[in-house]
């Protein structure tokens, strides 16, 4: 398997994700002979998934089931081992838009951290660009090469270990676009600049502090970086719901109650002023996701 391809089965030593609901998921990785317990019983793998399709709904050894879906990026983000605070979808897929990726383009990126934007660049590049991320934690650093490597796209990215406020990329005249989500992203503004194309490129720094903005924009500014702007996303998720209001009165009661007598008349009118119909209406949640980062985009000047 391979998270910049698809394939229709499954397979021995392929990464999968069991789906029990939208809030409830987690990754394993497919063995022989290996067995995968959850709330609804056990998971065999070899009878129960090798030779399966992704997507194939599986019983539990209790009676429940489950989905076993094929790993995306965004799945991946959802469900991977946090060795760092991670960037969610929502980010990511305004970072992917406003650097202006696709396939083909050279990315360069520090840190690593836990691989969660790493796996979308690499799959936005594919087939022919590549990735090259800087990760300063040694630990970090190898357990993303496994990770790549188990999921078949080490060939479309390169890990370095080391200070990327120091050493940079390691790269120099390449880069159509790149990412910073360091403390002090200022210290590696030169550095990005070099490893930029020389016809130009853009660069993206996530901060959550808006000091830290203050000093990346002034680091821009002084390296003749151009169209700089700062930018937050707050999500806010609306929840469809039908809900049952009470019919407005127009008028009709009192026509009705004109052309009526008696006791019919009067349940009549009861039930045209007491009508109800079914609406379906957006609601907004009572707590909302708050403040993640700040986003700051900036163009290599030509010139």
């Amino acid at each position: 398997m391979s998270f910049v391809e698809y394939k229709e089965f499954i397979e021995d030593g392929d990464t999968a994700i069991v789906f029990l609901g939208h809030d409830s998921m987690f990754p394993i990785t497919i063995q022989n002979g290996s067995q995968t317990q959850t709330k609804y019983g056990v998971i065999r793998h070899s009878t129960d998934l090798i030779g399966k399709k992704y997507g194939s709904k599986v019983i539990c050894s209790k009676g429940g089931w489950v989905y076993i879906l094929y790993p995306t990026p965004e799945l991946w983000t959802l469900n991977l081992p946090h060795r760092t605070q991670i960037l969610y979808s929502t980010d990511i897929s305004l970072i992917t838009m406003m650097l202006e990726l696709k396939p083909g383009s050279v990315v360069c990126e520090s840190g690593t951290g836990s691989g969660s934007l790493s796996h979308a660049i690499i799959r936005t590049v594919a087939p022919t660009g590549h990735l090259y991320t800087v990760e300063f934690h040694q630990q970090r650093a190898e357990k993303a090469i496994e990770e790549f490597r188990q999921h078949k796209v080490d060939h479309l990215v390169t890990v370095k270990n080391q200070d990327v406020c120091k050493h940079g990329f390691g790269v120099t005249g390449i880069a159509d676009a790149v990412f910073l989500d360091i403390p002090s992203p200022w210290e590696a503004i030169g550095h990005a600049k070099s490893a930029m194309k020389s016809e130009g490129g853009r660069i993206c720094s996530f901060s959550p502090c808006i000091e830290q903005v203050q000093r990346t924009c002034l680091a821009l500014e002084e390296h003749g970086f151009t169209e700089i702007n700062t930018l937050e996303i707050l999500l806010r998720v609306y929840d469809v719901r039908t809900i049952n209001l009470q019919v407005a009165d127009l008028g009709r009661a009192a026509e009705e109650k004109s052309s009526l007598d008696g006791t019919d008349r009067t349940k009549q009118i009861s039930a045209v002023q007491h009508g109800s119909a079914l609406f379906k209406s957006g609601v907004p949640p009572r707590e909302t996701v708050g403040h993640t980062g700040y986003l700051t985009f900036a163009t290599k000047s030509l010139f």
